[in-house]
């Protein structure tokens, strides 16, 4: 995979619903028009909608590899994109363990152009895994917004509600879901119930390092 010429690499971020996946399509779209090869990649967790394909909240799809967190599988990715391959993009980049960030920067390296697609921030308004390091790395990053479902406001925070009510801090970090469970807020509308420092529990706190895989 050598190549003189080094590939760049793009995040496309925010809250749900702000139209990241719609955004990934459209970049991997027009570089299909341009005569380009290009690999699509989505973790197996999502299964929300489709196993083979990407989804949008308005229904349009695009066919993806369906890759797990196993490290021969991630290795995979490296097959994949051979070098007929131009673009790659990942959806929903941060449900990958921090082992990605590797591959991701070896695609790069490649002369490749990456486009990664992902919640910023998780449903506690905190950095999710691996999406700020990714950040940090990129050439260019692209943060969207939804509109808040309380205010009608730019909305860049995930609100999870359970049986009407915000989700608890300490509850898992990955709940795979749509608008059944999860609505845009702004800053202002966004609740979080946190723990007070002594209820929480340190293996929490050790398993949401930002450093690590949140999965």
């Amino acid at each position: 995979m050598e190549n003189k010429n080094k590939g760049r690499l793009e995040i496309v971020c925010g809250s749900m619903f702000s139209g990241k996946t719609e955004e990934l399509m459209r970049r991997l779209n027009r570089a299909e028009y341009a005569k380009q090869n290009v690999l699509t990649i989505k973790h197996q967790i999502d299964k929300r909608k489709s196993q083979t394909c990407i989804t949008t909240h308005s229904g349009r799809e695009r066919h993806a590899f369906s890759i797990d967190n196993d490290k021969n599988n991630l290795n995979k990715i490296l097959e994949l994109a051979n070098k007929n391959i131009q673009v790659v993009g990942f959806d929903e980049i941060q449900f990958f363990p921090k082992e990605i960030i590797d591959i991701v920067i070896t695609l790069v390296d490649s002369g490749k152009r990456v486009i990664a697609a992902g919640l910023d921030m998780d449903f506690r308004g905190e950095p999710f895994g691996i999406i700020p390091t990714l950040m940090a790395l990129s050439d260019d990053v692209t943060k969207l917004k939804a509109i808040c479902v309380v205010c009608g406001n730019d909305a860049h925070h995930t609100q999870r509600v359970i049986n009407g009510k915000p989700a608890k801090y300490d509850d898992p970090i990955i709940l795979v879901g749509a608008s059944e469970c999860y609505e845009a807020r702004c800053r202002n509308c966004f609740k979080i119930e946190k723990s007070s420092p002594d209820q929480i529990n340190p293996n929490i706190l050790q398993n949401n390092k930002i450093t690590q895989a949140q999965i």
